[in-house]
């Protein structure tokens, strides 16, 4: 059967999610995020779209983008063949990453809007990785707080925090509170899930130290320490306090890795 013609935004905004195949993870490290946020930079400047949020989770992205000078479907597409370019040479793997059709929804007013950004940005605190937006560092929420490592030009905020008013320092304020709000937003979405449970937690946990014994991780030299942990806080629905608890370890160190 043909697919159907996706429907126009007539704001020209979009809510995509690109999914890996089969779910399979597309992002193992930061390097990995690192590169796709540099892709997704080159074809903003390229096709003249507008970056309003993302958020990169292990098998999966959320973007908010306004279309610019070419069909949305070409400009994903781009991003995502050189990303899979990418993949695919780093990892020496053939064959599809990403499904088949990416699925975007039409984002047509003020409203609805601001939800959106919420729930990309609340997405790995509803998966259960972080607590608080701002603690993931693969989102725009650190760009929005300022607070972020990646870089400022990636992230056109203007349209999201006008709608807070009266100044810079007032508008990121009253948006973060806004952000960070209790909701029950939902957007497309498969893959939030319900919290690990601590036996769960522990047989994921398990499974990704690299043959060493739960009780060993705290003793190890903080390179590797850091590494396993970096690699566990991608874990969806293994939260950094389960983490903490289970190696024993302060929250903080978990938090720093």
């Amino acid at each position: 059967m043909a697919r159907s013609a996706r429907q126009k935004s007539k704001s020209g905004i979009y809510h995509i999610i690109l999914r890996g195949a089969n779910r399979h993870a597309i992002f193992h490290n930061d390097d990995d995020c690192i590169r796709f946020l540099e892709i997704l930079e080159t074809y903003k400047n390229k096709s003249n779209i507008n970056i309003l949020a993302w958020c990169l989770m292990g098998n999966h992205v959320h973007l908010l983008l306004k279309e610019g000078n070419e069909e949305l479907a070409v400009t994903m597409k781009r991003i995502g063949v050189s990303y899979a370019s990418y993949y695919n040479w780093k990892y020496k793997t053939i064959g599809h990453l990403f499904q088949d059709r990416f699925k975007s929804e039409n984002v047509e007013n003020d409203s609805y809007l601001l939800t959106v950004t919420r729930y990309i940005h609340q997405n790995p605190v509803k998966a259960g990785i972080v607590t608080k937006p701002e603690e993931w560092k693969w989102s725009s929420c650190q760009s929005y707080y300022k607070v972020a490592v990646t870089p400022s030009s990636l992230l056109d905020d203007e349209i999201i925090l006008s709608m807070f008013a009266e100044g810079k320092k007032l508008d990121i304020k009253r948006f973060k509170e806004f952000n960070e709000s209790n909701n029950e937003d939902k957007h497309m979405d498969e893959d939030i899930r319900i919290r690990l449970t601590d036996d769960e937690a522990k047989e994921e946990i398990r499974k990704s130290i690299n043959g060493y014994q739960i009780a060993q991780v705290k003793s190890l030299p903080k390179e590797t320490r850091n590494e396993i942990i970096s690699k566990l806080k991608r874990v969806e629905g293994l939260t950094q306090r389960q983490i903490s608890k289970i190696f024993e370890i302060p929250l903080s160190m978990v938090n720093r890795a």
